[in-house]
């Protein structure tokens, strides 16, 4: 079963390793708060002080509140988050798309630690890693012995430093160590190529804050390969979200300008927003760094791919392109991720992470807990959706918001029953050669749900799912607790 878990874990990993967080990095000065519950107060002092006196050991006091705020928060919903010193840095690097490493993308596999792809002109770029390389030891440790997480956090450092990686390249049958320096590596969010003469391909992997950066610079650079661009397809798959302002200004590159793309409601004034397609509700800096994209792109026929794994920002985007009828949407119901969180600044190096509105595409729909339902279900391969059931949704994330509640243990005892045969494929799939797995890496000639996108921009037959359906949405609670007395 813990081989099953870890081979899930693998599937699972862009969803839950992107925490889901389409967030507003902004701090707001309260001008005034409730009156505090002093008697709720005084219980936690005296349980404070019991535990210091009568537990078994000796307990530090900043660990015990800084887990008691931890708790305070994390209680709350599944994306709410309090930030100790090492945790926000980690935080930090994540959006700003900035660390100090090596410079690869990673995934497990069989134990080991799968080069996905060498990022352009890193250390392990220059050293001649190379994608499908597996790393077996790292310095002096075996990687068997370590998390996906653990193994990251080991090769990341301070700048200048080294490290050791031992490599297995298989398709030479030979195994060597690489000593890298470590650098600040800047992670690459889009994607793009040309797939076929007219049309273009363009993924982006999430929202951070050079996001919009490179959009523009790798648009750009389709256009100079064709002028005349005939569609283009925008991959959101496995997008888990990111930043706000870049979901805006994505969806603006592509919309009419002053048109809605997302609006925003919670408890503060603050939150209750409207975000248009305007340089004033995504430019960081003076000027539109949308300014530069060639004018055809307001034009040019679009399909957004989604699938579970999108999320958050990657929702925002794909429900202002459908709600304007500006593209296609494609694929599998997304994630169902409505809420915004904003980060608030604790001190110099701590911070909260707290979920502060609910989000609504531009007619008005929340899609929490329920994602956005795409135009035209395609399956992510010929054989059908074979691992969409290991993603985790956000009506799977314990404490969810929920706009209505539901009874859902009929559909969760099924969703449990498609994990396990979904589990049970993937583990048959891994032992076979990578070319012959069924899920090809994104944008590949064998990406099924690409070259069906590429048939509804050419006005061919789409091969649409005979499987997939709309979720059933949440029952509200007087529907739910309808039964016999």
């Amino acid at each position: 079963m813990g081989q099953k878990l870890k081979i899930a874990g693998w599937v699972s990993l862009g969803v839950l390793a992107g925490a889901l967080t389409t967030v507003s990095l902004q701090t707001v000065a309260r001008g005034g708060i409730a009156p505090l519950p002093l008697e709720e107060i005084q219980q936690l002092s005296a349980v404070f002080g019991i535990i210091k006196t009568d537990y078994v050991e000796p307990v530090n006091d900043k660990k015990l509140i800084t887990d008691a705020i931890s708790g305070m928060v994390s209680s709350l919903d599944p994306h709410s988050q309090y930030f100790d010193k090492k945790s926000f840095k980690e935080f930090r690097e994540g959006t700003s798309g900035k660390f100090v490493g090596v410079g690869i993308e990673i995934t497990q596999e069989d134990g080991l630690i799968k080069i996905v792809s060498p990022i352009e002109g890193s250390p392990a770029d220059r050293a001649g890693l190379k994608t499908n390389d597996l790393i077996t030891k790292i310095d002096d440790t075996a990687v068997k012995s370590l998390s996906l997480n653990e193994a990251v956090k080991r090769m990341r450092g301070e700048p200048n430093t080294k490290v050791t990686l031992t490599i297995l390249r298989r398709d030479e049958a030979r195994n060597f160590p690489v000593t890298i320096t470590r650098e600040e590596i800047k992670t690459q969010s889009v994607k793009a190529k040309m797939i076929e003469p007219g049309y273009g391909w363009v993924r982006l992997s999430q929202f951070q804050e050079r996001t919009v950066e490179d959009f523009v610079r790798k648009v750009t650079e389709l256009y100079a390969q064709d002028p005349k661009l005939k569609g283009l397809v925008l991959d959101l798959r496995n997008d888990p979200g990111g930043l706000l302002d870049a979901a805006v200004a994505i969806s603006a590159a592509f919309l009419p300008q002053g048109v809605t793309v997302v609006s925003t409601d919670g408890q503060l004034e603050e939150s209750k927003a409207v975000f248009k397609a305007e340089p004033q509700f995504y430019a960081r800096r003076s000027g539109d760094p949308l300014a530069d994209l060639p004018a055809a792109l307001k034009k040019v026929p679009l399909v957004v791919l989604v699938n579970e794994g999108s999320a958050s920002a990657s929702e925002i985007v794909a429900g202002a392109l459908q709600d304007h009828q500006r593209a296609t949407i494609m694929g599998s119901q997304t994630f169902g991720k409505g809420s915004v969180q904003t980060v608030r600044p604790l001190g110099p190096d701590t911070g909260m992470k707290l979920t502060t509105a609910l989000y609504y595409t531009p007619s008005g729909k929340s899609i929490q807990a329920k994602g956005i339902v795409p135009d035209v279900m395609v399956d992510e391969t010929a054989e059908g959706d074979v691992y969409a059931a290991l993603r985790m949704r956000e009506a799977d994330l314990d404490k969810h918001l929920s706009v209505d509640k539901a009874d859902e243990s009929v559909a969760l005892s099924a969703r449990e029953k498609a994990r396990e045969e979904a589990r049970k494929r993937l583990e048959e799939d891994s032992k076979k050669p990578p070319e012959e797995r069924r899920l090809p890496e994104f944008g590949s000639e064998k990406d099924f749900q690409l070259q069906q996108a590429l048939n509804q921009l050419k006005g061919k037959p789409v091969l649409v799912s005979k499987t997939l359906t709309e979720r059933a949405p949440e029952k509200k609670d007087d529907e739910a607790s309808n039964g016999e007395e």
